[in-house]
């Protein structure tokens, strides 16, 4: 199979990875991610003591907030939200074509 490639600017291949997931056990909250993706694909969601994501975030059972990847196909590939990441939190992979 065929993987998707670019060229950089200088003419150099590049080949994009794209988000697929933020590990929420790891994820902070900080919002550096959000603040540099460009591409509308990240939302910060509440969680409560369980792990379990709560719709109403005026609720009491709110014990932080995560990232989550929430328009995966607005994603360009470029891996800034992972480099930003100061926990590690992504994983990308690249597109087969």
């Amino acid at each position: 199979m065929a993987v998707l490639t670019g060229l950089t600017a200088g003419g150099k291949t590049w080949t994009p990875k794209f988000v697929q997931e933020v590990d929420k056990h790891k994820c902070i909250g900080c919002g550096r991610c959000f603040k540099v993706c460009g591409h509308n694909v990240l939302s910060l969601m509440a969680m409560n003591e369980e792990g379990e994501f709560v719709e109403d975030e005026d609720d009491d059972e709110i014990e932080k907030k995560v990232m989550v990847v929430s328009q995966a196909d607005n994603c360009i590939g470029c891996e800034s939200c992972s480099k930003i990441c100061p926990k590690n939190c992504y994983t990308h992979t690249e597109l087969d074509s």
